[in-house]
């Protein structure tokens, strides 16, 4: 019996759509990160972009669990003298909310360029509304 390889040109890809509203951040990130992957699929290949399209909508009410909104911090640095910027996420989702479900997803995917070709099937949308409609997404539950 033989290993079976996936072909980058044999992939079938799909759409999907996950609801954050109320749901924890990480346990979307988890979900998300597994489709862009395409871990759910039998013809997974670590070498091979198999993974699906996730559209993530209503990202601005996403909770985070315990006290992660106040206290958890992202910190990133221009390169400049001075130039560390600090953030909690309770700011961070007043000036960007898209940010806090890219940054848990992109922790959780390789960084490669197969990572990066993963993390640009990611669609992440504030609000309700999405341009994806004529994909057809299924709804992909979190628990």
């Amino acid at each position: 019996m033989k290993t079976f390889s996936a072909k980058p040109h044999e992939v079938e890809r799909d759409w999907y759509v996950i609801d954050a509203k109320g749901k924890v951040l990480g346990q979307i990130a988890v979900e998300a990160a597994r489709l862009l992957r395409g871990k759910n699929k039998p013809t997974f290949t670590s070498h091979v972009d198999t993974g699906d399209f996730v559209v993530v909508i209503n990202a601005d009410q996403c909770v985070l669990s315990g006290t992660k909104e106040t206290d958890k911090i992202y910190t990133r640095f221009s390169g400049y003298v001075g130039g560390k910027k600090v953030e909690t996420p309770q700011k961070l989702r007043l000036r960007r909310p898209i940010l806090l479900v890219e940054r848990a997803v992109w922790g959780m995917i390789p960084k490669t360029r197969l990572g990066r070709a993963q993390f640009g099937k990611l669609k992440v949308y504030a609000s309700e509304e999405h341009p994806h409609e004529a994909q057809n997404p299924k709804v992909h539950e979190v628990r």
